[in-house]
Formats: C-alpha cells, structure tokens, sequence
C-alpha cells in the first residue's frame, strides 16, 4: 500500500497516541513509552516516524531511542526499536515494513551502528535483525532468545562488544 513517511510533526502526537492504544491489546502501554522517551534525554525527534495516508491519517509509526549497552569495560551507545504499530485496518499491506525499512535508512543516516528490538522473531530477520546473543549481548529481564534481536547498520560494528542492554527509565512505563 502506498503511504508516505516522514518526521512525527506536533499535531501527529495525539494520533500516535491512539494508534498505538488501538494497535496493540495493553495499547496504553505502548502509547505511554512513546510519550515517555519523547520526553526524555533519549529522544531523537528524527527516528519517531509515521506512516501517513494521502488524506494524513496517521496509520503506522516507528521509535527508535537512545539505550545502551554494559560491557566489563565500558557503556556503549545503541539504539531501541521501541515501539512499533501499524493501525489495525492497515496491517499485513506491507506498511510495518516500510517503517523499518525507513527507519534504518534515517539510523544510518544519523550514523548510528547498531539496533536492539524485542519483537516478532518472524519479522525483524527480514531486515538482518539477528538474536542478539549471537552477538554477545543479553537482555536486562527474562526474555526467549529469539525475540531479542540485534542489527548492525556498518558490518562488525558489535564486533567485541559483548554485554547487558540497559533501557533507560522511560522505559519504565512498560509493564
């Protein structure tokens, strides 16, 4: 389906609130994480994307935010996917995809490395999305290991960089 993403502007963010409360069962979750890391040290106005219609409806929207991971030697700076929705109406027509896709694309731009997402272990690998403990980097809570996933936006960019991802506490809001 054809749609067009771009920066969230202002008036986008009372939609991405609802978008995220209908797309998702425990949606209040996911709208609050957004709302959190927007106003947080965390954001980057440029990597909270929608996905609009001809007509503006908002019917998809992408975060990525500032996390980190613990090594033995040091902290290094990563990025979330964190969250991710697609209106209900709208899924399985290839907009999800388009997110990332486009995401990734703004990530590298912005000359970030790497990615963390906890998600479906059935999409991310599409977008070179692997388990993240492959990589030598584990989750800070319980999670399978197929659905935290890593990527690298430069080849070997985690090369050596083993350790537990920290989510900071916008993340908290998640329950």
């Amino acid at each position: 389906m054809e749609c067009v993403i771009r920066k969230e502007k202002t008036e986008d963010q009372s939609k991405i609130r609802a978008l995220h409360s209908t797309a998702f069962t425990n949606g209040e979750n996911e709208a609050n994480l957004v709302e959190a890391i927007r106003n947080s040290e965390e954001f980057i106005p440029e990597l909270s994307l929608v996905a609009i219609t001809e007509n503006n409806q908002v019917i998809g929207h992408i975060l990525f935010s500032k996390i980190s991971i613990v090594t033995t030697n040091e902290i290094v700076n990563t990025l979330a996917l964190a969250p991710m929705a697609v209106d209900p109406h709208f899924q399985q027509k290839g907009i999800g995809s388009q997110l990332v896709q486009a995401g990734i694309r703004s990530c590298r731009e912005l000359g970030f490395e790497h990615i963390i997402v906890l998600g479906h272990p059935r999409f991310y690998p599409r977008f070179g999305f692997k388990p993240a403990s492959l990589f030598g980097i584990t989750p800070p809570f319980p999670v399978p290991d197929e659905v935290f996933m890593a990527v690298e936006l430069n080849e070997n960019t985690l090369l050596n960089i083993s350790g537990k991802v920290a989510y900071p506490p916008s993340f908290d809001s998640v329950t």
